[in-house]
């Protein structure tokens, strides 16, 4: 196995009670990468939403000493990941801010005394222009000087490494599927280097390769910050299958552990981060959506691509505790301007925020306090009520007490 093998634990989409560790002690997996803080976590991933704030040194401070510093150094913490592919969605604030972000948490790392703790941000292959010949790919333009070389010098004077998301299984046709799913087949030819590449992954990592060292970086790590394949999906979709995400996992696996590294990177090993640990199946949109896992929540598995010791298929499951039902409201102390946060924030994640609308069942009493109330129990139910789900930048709290009123009817 080596340390090249490690995966997405999406809490949110599991009860808190199910933890990685039991499931480690049965498995070869030896890192995973968490989107909430945690005691098990290698990689903590810090919300889109809160680039903005933390470009503060107080408040990168505050993040620190609230989701690092509790269980630093009993857990090997090795890095953080600014958003998650911030360049994809557009919000120009986020964009101008991830930089100064990944400074900021940086240093506030270095003033708490930590210094092993990498910072970087994963992206999209999307950032690519002209990646058709993976020797010819380069940088977006707008994105390259004005993003990335500052990104990548950071990157460079920390030592941390450059992440990135390739999706090969995104690019699927039937006529591609087997250069997709690495199995024989005749290859796409590079003219510029006079290289055949047989396999769509390793053509999107040289490409990636090209565009940093063209801007003089060729020198940084790059990790695979999420990559994979669906077990499952919809009669419209038949590449989701396990024989499928077998065939792309497995080999995907076998390129980053070999030492081989590729045309461009040779005798590399690259980290890498399958996607994903656990099926997530309370996640909206199509089958193939909640199917990505190695593992159902209830830690049996869903295939093997060579992670499970000695070929066991019963992983023990820990017990589940009753849990008494509880709902997220405002804190008493919350400022209206914190709660309107709250609201901007759970609407942009793409939560039904029609309920407080006018005309909506939550409508009235019309002011920021029982709109807020209604949208972020909406969030914290829709995201596995796991109590971190409920903290709003500690502007909320748990309540066993129904807040349900008239029309409004709270889950």
């Amino acid at each position: 196995m080596g340390h090249y093998r490690r995966h997405h634990f999406h809490r949110n989409r599991l009860s808190r009670h199910l933890h990685p560790p039991p499931l480690f002690h049965y498995s070869l997996c030896d890192r995973c990468q968490l989107w909430y803080p945690s005691q098990q976590s290698s990689v903590t991933i810090s919300g889109n939403g809160d680039i903005p704030a933390l470009v503060d040194a107080n408040a990168a401070s505050r993040w620190v000493a609230n989701n690092i510093k509790p269980y630093y150094p009993q857990t090997r913490i090795k890095l953080i990941a600014v958003g998650n592919e911030i360049l994809f969605t557009g919000n120009k604030e986020w964009i101008s801010r991830l930089v100064p972000c990944m400074k900021s948490l940086h240093q506030a790392l270095v003033r708490a005394g930590i210094k092993d703790v990498q910072v970087s941000t994963p992206h999209t292959l999307g950032i690519l222009h002209n990646s058709v010949h993976p020797s010819a790919a380069r940088i977006r333009p707008g994105y390259d000087r004005v993003i990335f070389a500052p990104m990548l010098q950071f990157l460079r004077q920390t030592k941390s490494p450059l992440m990135v998301n390739p999706y090969p299984y995104f690019s699927y046709s039937p006529s591609m599927e087997n250069y997709i799913l690495f199995r024989p087949n005749r290859g796409v030819h590079d003219t510029n280097t006079n290289i055949t590449y047989t396999n769509m992954f390793v053509a999107m990592m040289d490409a990636v390769y090209s565009a940093i060292k063209a801007m003089g970086y060729g020198d940084l790590d790059i990790v695979v910050a999420e990559s994979g394949w669906p077990s499952h999906g919809d009669p419209n979709q038949p590449m989701c299958t396990v024989e499928n995400a077998v065939s792309y996992n497995k080999n995907m696996i076998k390129v980053v552990t070999s030492g081989n590294g590729t045309p461009l990177m040779p005798k590399r090993r690259f980290q890498t981060y399958v996607f994903a640990l656990f099926d997530e199946n309370l996640k909206p949109g199509s089958t193939a959506e909640r199917n990505w896992g190695l593992f159902r929540p209830d830690f049996s598995p869903v295939y093997d691509v060579g992670i499970v010791r000695n070929g066991q298929s019963n992983i023990p499951t820990p017990p589940l505790p009753i849990k008494s039902k509880k709902w997220c409201v405002p804190k008493a102390d919350a400022s209206d301007r914190a709660l309107q946060a709250n609201i901007d924030y759970v609407c942009s994640q793409g939560m039904d925020c029609r309920p407080i609308q006018a005309g909506g069942a939550c409508f009235n009493p019309n002011n920021v306090r029982s709109h807020a109330s209604y949208l972020m129990n909406s969030y914290y139910q829709s995201h596995g009520r796991n109590d971190f789900n409920c903290d709003f930048s500690q502007t909320a709290v748990l309540t066993t007490s129904d807040p349900s009123h008239g029309t409004c009817k709270y889950n």
